[in-house]
């Protein structure tokens, strides 16, 4: 399975193989590989936040020589719109990374909203269960902890399905094996997420 990176907030990662491709981001990784052949240069990236949106167009960016506008509804239109236009003259992938495309996302300026009409959108869902447990791994191992693959079967079914819940799962498990010092294993793990409110107590627990 190709790798480059995902949704991190500690450390920051920029390396290709951090970027975990699944089913939820299959689509948007392949159309990045053609960006030579892109009739427009230019892509709109769209997908949840923490989802790796940010981080995949850092590593296309820098790949390509192209450029990336992250949070691209915060950044003035005007400079958007001359971003848009470079793309075009250099052949060079010009990246926008937003919540949402438009209509969702109100563009005010007519130039850019008819060049934003023209520019291929992609999109990163929601992870898959097999996404979600390489990333719990993948997350941990960063921070020195190994998970048994028995402590990710535990996990992945009974979490929510978001980027979100993965770094909250991640940050659950780093405290208690900061505060326990030992390894890894379903009953911590249980223990761990049930206090945090990430998973159902078991009526047996404590």
């Amino acid at each position: 399975m190709n790798q480059i990176a995902l949704p991190l907030d500690w450390p920051v990662a920029d390396r290709d193989e951090d970027f975990i491709v699944s089913r939820a981001n299959q689509a948007a990784f392949d159309h990045f590989k053609r960006w030579s052949l892109w009739p427009v240069m230019a892509t709109l990236l769209t997908g949840p936040r923490k989802s790796g949106r940010s981080l995949l167009g850092r590593i296309v960016a820098r790949k390509t020589g192209g450029r990336l506008f992250d949070n691209a509804e915060d950044h003035e239109e005007e400079a958007l719109f001359h971003a848009w236009n470079d793309a075009q003259e250099r052949r060079r992938p010009l990246i926008l990374v937003a919540d949402a495309a438009p209509p969702a996302w109100k563009v005010v300026l007519p130039d850019l909203r008819s060049r934003l009409a023209a520019t291929p959108h992609v999109e990163i869902e929601q992870p898959d269960d097999a996404l979600l447990g390489d990333l719990i791994v993948t997350l941990l191992g960063q921070r020195g902890v190994v998970t048994p693959p028995e402590v990710t079967e535990f996990i992945v079914p009974r979490i929510e399905r978001s980027y979100v819940a993965v770094l909250q799962v991640v940050e659950a498990l780093d405290r208690a094996m900061l505060s326990r010092h030992r390894r890894m294993t379903v009953p911590m793990a249980r223990t761990a997420l049930a206090d945090a409110g990430l998973i159902r107590r078991a009526r047996n627990q404590a």
